[in-house]
């Protein structure tokens, strides 16, 4: 198999790194409110009111802040806009050390008047149901996935490393005993968990978690993605099987793009992704586990007919090449095909239809850029790389994602349920075929959504960070 040669070296790992720090550096800087009350009378007071009481734009003193709340977020959002809403990039008028004033004027009037996050409705209105919004567990530490046992009982992954088990409506006082150790740093942890669709017969539940090793000449351990399977009998983790492990010498240091979901398609294969772990092009290396969504069996056999399961040096678990970090997966319930979110780079969020042996072409196309405006890539398209179903542009930081499948809503049978942990919402977006023909928000600022699912009663089920809940949408 020809790849395309690339004339991108590692040299894009150390511009991520620098670009991170450079952020890190900016947001860190010494700040003057008196300069930022300036700039914001001159800049902004116009459509958000000279009291930032709102006007054009939303007020920012309300305590919601719908496109990312992160200081991080709204250093972007001023410097490089928000055009599709009018909201004008600042980067030729504005220095990095002038938004940054005018981020800790606004911080500052926050505090002084006593602004707080407003709590979670209890309702919400979309275009075809008025819905209840309830909570349905709390007191969690970083929630992050979210599957069923049964119409009763509900697992919970807390990234520190912990299986909370809710039953009959209350959470157990006690994790689930004896789970694998996960390495908690960045972006790992304990991530997905999934049920295994013939669980009544065969009491499987399967997770996924950032593995480590310590490697001789490393100064901190490596990392790679893992998956076990295991049962849970009175309440302790039993039976464990790993099914997919990744080569050592393929584990890296980086602390963050893990993936990782976990899903079945309809024929018995059961899918997941890695993400790139911060190396970019190594998402192009067939003989490399990170940047792909891999497909196995439930017992971790490889499938005789996966795309790369012939090839010399390839690892046989892959299924598709090119993907960044994929943190959403749901298998369509008619046709069984593969559609995943992926984290892009700064306005590079993706919808994707996965298909065998497709490249989805990161780092070679995309339509991101990096975190401090540089240029990744001026390619849009190459020869042989698919383009995105769909995409968001400013990233809405995509995470968590299911087809809905119950009878509580049949307006939205079969439609895509969409997390976002930067804009704090759940989108429903309507398919015709391949393409997206209509995307419609039904939560908004409840927190950050790590996942949604729908649930067996026929309720979408919400994780949330910040707060570190889980939420129940159901009819009202």
């Amino acid at each position: 198999m020809k790849r395309p040669k690339m004339k991108f070296g590692y040299a894009i790992l150390a511009l991520a790194v620098i670009a991170m720090i450079s952020i890190s550096a900016i947001m860190g800087q010494q700040r003057d409110t008196e300069r930022g009350a300036t700039l914001y009378q001159q800049y902004c007071a116009s459509c958000h009111g000279s009291e930032m009481q709102g006007g054009n734009a939303q007020s920012l003193v309300d305590g919601v802040w719908q496109f990312g709340v992160e200081d991080s977020y709204v250093f972007r959002n001023i410097k490089y806009g928000i055009t599709h809403l009018g909201m004008p990039a600042y980067e030729n008028a504005l220095s990095d050390t002038d938004i940054n004033n005018i981020i800790a004027y606004v911080r500052g009037v926050e505090k002084d008047r006593g602004v707080e996050r407003p709590a979670i409705a209890r309702e919400t209105g979309t275009m075809d149901y008025e819905l209840n919004i309830e909570v349905f567990a709390e007191g969690l530490e970083v929630p992050w996935s979210i599957d069923f046992l049964d119409a009763n009982t509900a697992l919970i992954t807390e990234k520190p490393g912990r299986v909370r088990v809710v039953k009959n409506g209350k959470m157990l006082s006690q994790p689930v005993a004896g789970t694998p150790a996960v390495l908690n740093e960045g972006q790992g942890g304990l991530l997905d968990v999934a049920v295994d669709p013939n669980y009544a017969q065969n009491g499987w539940i399967y997770l996924a978690y950032s593995h480590s090793l310590t490697s001789a000449g490393s100064e901190r351990p490596v990392a790679m993605t893992r998956l076990v399977r295991g049962k849970i009998n009175d309440n302790r983790w039993t039976d464990e099987q790993v099914i997919f492990e990744a080569p050592a010498e393929t584990y890296r240091t980086t602390r963050h793009h893990y993936g990782c979901r976990i899903v079945f398609d309809p024929w018995g294969h059961l899918y997941f992704a890695i993400g790139d772990r911060g190396y970019q092009d190594q998402a192009q290396d067939y003989k490399l586990p990170n940047g792909k969504v891999h497909r196995i069996y439930p017992d971790g056999s490889i499938p005789e007919d996966n795309p790369f399961a012939k090839i010399e040096g390839a690892i046989p678990s892959l299924y598709s090449l090119g993907n960044r970090n994929i943190q959403g997966m749901a298998i369509h319930p008619t046709t069984g095909h593969l559609w995943t979110t992926e984290h892009g780079p700064m306005g590079g969020d993706e919808l994707n239809l996965i298909l065998p042996g497709k490249n989805y072409g990161w780092p070679v196309i995309t339509y991101g850029r990096n975190y401090n405006g540089t240029t990744i890539t001026d390619n849009r398209t190459y020869p042989g790389m698919e383009q995105p179903n769909f995409m968001w542009n400013p990233s809405i930081a995509v995470c968590g994602l299911d087809f809905y499948t119950g009878e509580m809503f049949p307006k939205w049978e079969n439609k895509l349920m969409v997390g976002a942990l930067k804009y704090e919402q759940v989108t429903l977006l309507t398919l015709a075929g391949d393409r997206v023909i209509h995307e419609e928000t039904i939560l908004k600022n409840a927190g950050r959504v790590r996942d949604v699912s729908t649930g067996p009663d026929g309720a979408i089920y919400v994780v949330l960070n910040n707060p570190d809940t889980v939420v129940r949408l159901s009819k009202k």
